[in-house]
């Protein structure tokens, strides 16, 4: 067995391998950018080796810094991860070329199956079946569109390497195509190093499941179930499960056997995942193969017992699998959600900063897999992704409910995520009822996340926390300051105001006024980010944070502003004017923090509604920005390659 292993990678799947590798007895080593030199991956590693600035392409990326460190440190293996250069086969090759071994498929296996038009073609091939398509790369946008024509709309633009939802658009028309071909290829070449993209057919409404296949260097291969991907948003997955509850028995060993099959035909080692699309018939198409572990690994690893990472790492020491087909049990259910910076309710904007708090959720059948820590950095020059949070139970049912409650207990301060969306998703009944597709958000939020809204009895509960929270923290203050407690107060909840007794006797906390009397029991605190207790004697918990003025609560998706002020102050409030919004019709503003990387009008150029005008890249995505209506272009206030700040002016129209 190995004695010390690098991890070319950072963030939660560094600090996940890390685990095992410890575990195993096993000395890790650490790489990162100046980006990541305080980050939580190296801190856990027993040691660290810089290897470039924050771009990933001058350091996570760069093959030759990451040979010269395991050189440096002598690590015998190296782990790649997810993401980066785990799907490269010029990487994997350096690092067996250096006499160190990669733990993870061979390099050959790599080329054949992580490029997605190989791998149809091995697909088919072996038996498998696969989406109608073109299996060429599309050289250019005419013939992109000549492929989608005789294919038939709709149909979907695919970097060739790569994966995470990058490099990949969605084309209903010629003209929806050719834009797509360009900004899919700029993405993946951004994220891969490689802007070849190929055409094939888009299933509509179609599951993504996906089977893990496990296999070492002495023929033995087996598939460890499947998991349920079909939530997802801009081909980005946002929920995964296993199993998945649309699949039965025989579609699910059908699948295996092919998952199998192909991996056997491409002479596969390691772990890795075929990836299928299936329609309401159960019948299944091969979308690609991830030569990789992937993100939502978890959900396997919580249904079979098995330690992926460490059957890698054993596999890649030479070692037989340990197991067979016939020991392959699924027990339980496990469900996995993806928290990420960004802004559900201003377009999943992406968000960046310091986490200023950070309390992961804790209990029975609960799992968090992170990289960050309280006071972490979220950089806008990598994936956006904070944790992985797995809810883990008998049955669908207890799982879901176990997230559920996870998602409302997990405290993130700093930045703004995606948290009310996940809980909103898990919610909602055709979730419950596990009717699932790819188009799930897209139906279910069809207007886009607005937040959701609590059922009277919680609203209420709602109020009774912030009269709460409110007398508590007078209470504090008078007693520092020796003043009076005042028991007189108004609940003001946008432009409805509720007058209300809070009183205290003992640990109970009276909320006399808005509706019948109820009695709150806590022991929450004012900077505690969670409040817990009673209300009635049913057990409640809401977020809960200082928001100006007044107390902002969040559970289930919702958020809920209220002030409780005293009736003079609430009186006063009353007679304040609105605050005025600036104007900024005339000018363009970067909606998030990123990388401007062209600006497609001059200055006296007319423009129409709908034209491109910008386009900022962040968190590895590239975003159009549109003209909203006709005008002319006065000043041009940014250039390409300049860092954007949120709301920064791009330009000025006329």
């Amino acid at each position: 067995m190995f004695k010390k292993i690098l991890i070319a990678n950072r963030g939660e799947i560094a600090c996940r391998i890390i685990a095992t590798a410890k575990r195993m007895g096993i000395r890790t080593v650490a790489v990162y950018s100046d980006a990541d030199a305080e980050a939580l991956h190296v801190r856990q590693a027993d040691e660290a080796v810089r290897i470039g600035p924050p771009k990933a392409a001058e350091s996570y990326l760069d093959i030759a810094r990451i040979v010269t460190a395991c050189r440096e440190t002598g690590a015998e293996a190296v782990h790649p991860g997810y993401g980066f250069l785990s799907e490269n086969e010029d990487f994997a090759a350096a690092i067996e070329a250096a006499g160190i071994v990669f733990i993870g498929p061979p390099p050959a296996a790599i080329a054949a199956l992580g490029d997605k038009i190989a791998a149809k073609k091995i697909a088919q091939q072996a038996g498998v079946s696969t989406v109608p398509g073109h299996l060429d790369t599309a050289a250019d946008a005419d013939k992109a569109i000549a492929a989608a024509r005789e294919i038939g709309y709709p149909v979907m633009i695919k970097a060739a390497a790569g994966g995470g939802g990058k490099g990949m658009r969605i084309a209903q028309s010629d003209a929806e195509l050719r834009e797509g071909f360009r900004l899919a290829g700029s993405e993946a070449q951004s994220a891969f190093g490689d802007s070849r993209v190929f055409i094939e057919k888009y299933i509509t409404s179609p599951r993504h499941i996906e089977i893990q296949i496990i296999a070492d260097g002495h023929g033995n291969a087996v598939h460890l179930g499947e998991r349920e991907c079909s939530i997802q948003r801009r081909h980005q997955k946002v929920i995964e499960e296993a199993p998945s509850p649309f699949l039965d028995e025989k579609t699910r060993a059908a699948m295996g056997a092919q998952a199998v099959a192909l991996a056997k035909a491409a002479g596969y080692r390691s772990a890795g995942t075929v990836e299928f699309i299936v329609d309401q018939k159960r019948k299944f198409y091969f979308l690609e193969m991830n030569t990789r572990l992937q993100v939502e690994h978890p959900v396997t690893e919580l249904v079979t017992g098995y330690d992926l990472v460490e059957l890698m790492i054993r596999i890649a020491a030479g070692e037989k699998l340990p197991l067979t087909q016939k020991d392959v049990k699924l027990t339980g259910w496990a469900i996995e959600a993806r928290l990420y910076a960004e802004d559900p309710r201003r377009n999943f904007l992406p968000s960046i900063g310091r986490l200023t708090r950070y309390r992961p959720p804790q209990g029975d059948g609960i799992r968090v897999d992170s990289g960050v820590e309280e006071g972490a950095e979220i950089s806008i020059y990598y994936d956006p992704m904070i944790a992985k949070l797995i809810g883990h139970g008998a049955s669908r049912a207890e799982a879901t409910a176990r997230l559920a409650g996870a998602l409302d207990a997990f405290v993130i301060r700093g930045v703004s995520h995606n948290i009310g969306l996940l809980a909103a998703i898990i919610a909602r009944p055709k979730f419950r009822e596990g009717k699932l597709s790819t188009d799930f958000i897209g139906e279910e939020f069809a207007g886009g996340f607005k937040g959701e809204t609590l059922p009277p009895e919680i609203a209420a509960q709602a109020v009774a926390v912030a009269a709460a929270a409110q007398r508590i923290a007078t209470e504090r203050d008078a007693a520092i300051a020796g003043a009076a407690i005042p028991e007189r107060w108004v609940v003001v909840q946008g432009e409805s105001r509720y007058p209300a007794r809070v009183t205290r006797r003992n640990e109970t906390i009276i909320v006399a006024g808005y509706t019948a009397s109820q009695e709150v029991v806590t022991d929450w605190q004012p900077g505690d980010g969670l409040f817990r207790g009673t209300v009635d004697g049913v057990a409640t918990l809401f977020q809960v944070e200082r928001a100006g003025i007044g107390w902002r609560l969040e559970r289930g998706g919702a958020v809920l502003d209220l002030k409780v002020l005293p009736p003079a102050a609430a009186e006063a409030l009353a007679r304040m004017p609105a605050k005025q919004a600036p104007d900024l019709s005339q000018h363009l503003v970067s909606p998030m923090p990123g990388l401007l990387v062209s600006l497609a009008v001059a200055e006296g150029q007319e423009v129409k509604a709908g034209e491109e005008l910008a386009v900022i890249e962040a968190m590895k995505m590239e975003n159009v920005l549109r003209a909203e209506r006709d005008g002319t272009i006065k000043k041009l206030c940014a250039r390409p390659g300049d860092s954007l700040a949120v709301d920064q002016i791009i330009l000025e129209f006329a």
